[in-house]
């Protein structure tokens, strides 16, 4: 997924900053453990979304905290989709052939399912957790 992150857009580098931390190349980030640790993340939020898929519902107040919290270290929201992009090619490339249509449909749902909770946290106010 990180991978092509950067090459679908560049401009998302500086988001990455970890305690002050600038990165002057994607290939820095990308090699940093913070970096990993956050790909970790991601990945975990993945895992509950398709753990929960019977009952997404119940991850909507923590999906929108998530969200919330990402509005406030300034990710707009058309981000995710680039993030989407990166994750739609790494499965692609990790399962090849048999990444078909519609394995790709119900990872996008999924993704998608997942984006629209985290976008309800947006510009909600309250308290970031």
């Amino acid at each position: 997924m990180c991978f092509r992150l950067f090459d679908l857009d560049p401009d998302l580098l500086p988001l990455f900053q970890y305690n002050c931390k600038k990165f002057s190349t994607p290939e820095e980030c990308l090699s940093s453990p913070e970096f990993l640790e956050h790909i970790r993340k991601v990945m975990s939020v993945i895992d509950a979304a398709v753990s929960h898929l019977e009952n997404l519902h119940s991850l909507a107040e923590y999906l929108a905290n998530l969200g919330k919290k990402h509005q406030a270290v300034g990710v707009k929201l058309e981000s995710f989709s680039t993030v989407g992009e990166s994750l739609l090619y790494m499965l692609e490339k990790c399962h090849g052939p048999a990444f078909n249509m519609n394995v790709r449909e119900a990872w996008t749902k999924l993704y998608s399912t997942v984006v629209k909770a985290m976008s309800c946290g947006w510009d909600i106010p309250g308290k970031v957790e």
